[in-house]
């Protein structure tokens, strides 16, 4: 296996969608993280199989929309696509249909989801809402704590 993957998943042009794409841009540039490889997963789909059947563990970010407040940042070790939050944001049948058959192929890696709660999922833009670009501190911390539960050898 190699490294491990951060992987961000979302729509870049739908403002707070965009916030794992986002996200993996901000910590690949941050270099804190030299033992993971980082991919802008886009909106998710099939094309991302090869990608995590090469690494492990994989760290996702995605959007979610959800009853939390805006912002905030959840960590998950899902075990399969049920333990996935029921309403992750637009490419939701996507992610769950790869995870769903990577696990049917038994090629599921150690993976873990973070998961931001945003509002305004549609807005047209660039730019991430001050609310969602200020979880990139939980984010790292969340990344923080995956890299202590596997460094001790330990589940989630």
């Amino acid at each position: 296996m190699s490294k491990g993957l951060i992987l961000g998943v979302g729509n870049s042009l739908m403002g707070d969608e965009g916030v794992g794409c986002q996200a993996v841009a901000h910590l690949e540039k941050s270099g804190l993280f030299p033992q993971f490889d980082f991919l802008d997963g886009g909106t998710g789909g099939f094309h991302l199989m090869e990608h995590l059947i090469e690494h492990d563990p994989v760290i996702l970010i995605d959007a979610t929309l959800d009853d939390r407040p805006e912002g905030t940042v959840r960590l998950i070790k899902p075990s399969g696509y049920r333990d996935f939050p029921s309403t992750m944001s637009t490419h939701e049948i996507g992610l769950k249909d790869l995870i769903t058959s990577l696990t049917l192929i038994d090629q599921l890696p150690n993976m873990f989801l973070i998961a931001v709660s945003v509002k305004d999922y549609a807005r047209l833009s660039l730019e991430l809402s001050e609310t969602i670009a200020n979880t990139f501190p939980k984010i790292e911390q969340a990344i923080h704590k995956v890299e202590l539960s596997l460094a001790k050898n330990r589940t989630f």
